[in-house]
């Protein structure tokens, strides 16, 4: 009996000090891992750099749409000034994009350019950044073009803005002249072209208007003029765009001076020699 009250007391006693231990052992609480919040808006553009004349397109999505409600886009320039604003709609998948022309007269200074769009809420904003060059200085050269017929060369004068200028050549079968260029950005060419190698006449010898395409695509020229000895053109053209030709009605002759001068030599011999001879070249009756 007394060692039964014995061993009873021993296991309270053990019992207490294992519900006192586990009492004061700390517990880690259970963490549970979150997944990243998406942003509310995002915001891109199609290239990390651009030149006046470029097209810059910018693009991104929203979380959560609004119908009826626009984003705002803004741009502004390495010293924080406003360049250009706009709002555009988003579509039903939270999508959105805008095209815009860096060109005018707020496209001028060159540095870090940001956008900044806004949709909903004013705590609502995404912005990124590009980098703009705000003037291309115009190149102006002298490309000398070869007749493979004739041998002639000619000077065609020209002043191109957004890319540079890899050859000229001309195409007698399609009356034309080829420009083949190096566009890096939007810009334009103006050619001074003279008469003697290629003109656009109508049937009654009055001045008519180059055809002109770009890559097989008809244009028209921004602008024109001329004089008795030369025609000049101003063609824009697209980044990309790489063969300008010019389709007139003629071309400069096959043979031209030098084969008169041939002629000239040739009848001058023939008369020389009929003197001599008497060879007549007239029937004698």
């Amino acid at each position: 009996m007394r060692l039964t009250a014995l061993l009873t007391v021993f296991f309270l006693i053990v019992s207490a000090m294992s519900l006192n231990a586990f009492a004061q052992t700390p517990t880690t609480p259970l963490t549970t891992a979150t997944a990243p919040t998406a942003p509310a808006i995002t915001v891109n553009t199609d290239k990390s750099s651009y030149l006046a004349g470029d097209t810059i397109v910018i693009s991104g999505q929203v979380k959560a749409v609004v119908p009826g409600t626009p984003l705002t886009v803004q741009i502004l320039d390495s010293n924080d000034n406003l360049i250009q604003i706009a709002q555009i709609d988003v579509s039903s998948d939270g999508k959105f994009t805008n095209s815009f022309l860096a060109s005018g007269p707020l496209w001028k200074s060159s540095g870090t350019y940001t956008v900044k769009v806004q949709y909903g809420l004013p705590n609502v904003t995404a912005q990124t950044t590009f980098a703009f060059q705000g003037s291309v200085s115009p190149i102006s050269n002298v490309f000398q073009v070869k007749d493979p017929n004739s041998q002639q060369t000619f000077s065609v004068n020209y002043t191109i803005t957004g890319g540079s200028v890899n050859s000229m050549t001309i195409d007698t079968q399609s009356i034309s002249l080829i420009v083949s260029i190096n566009s890096t950005s939007n810009g334009a060419i103006t050619l001074q072209i003279p008469r003697t190698l290629i003109d656009a006449k109508t049937d009654s010898g009055q001045d008519d208007s180059f055809i002109i395409l770009i890559d097989g695509a008809e244009v028209k020229p921004q602008s024109e003029s001329s004089n008795g000895d030369y025609r000049t053109l101003t063609i824009q053209f697209l980044q990309g765009d790489q063969d300008i030709e010019i389709i007139g009605t003629q071309i400069v002759p096959e043979f031209g001076p030098i084969a008169d001068l041939v002629l000239a030599i040739a009848i001058i011999s023939i008369i020389a020699v009929s003197a001599k001879t008497g060879l007549r070249f007239m029937p004698k009756y």
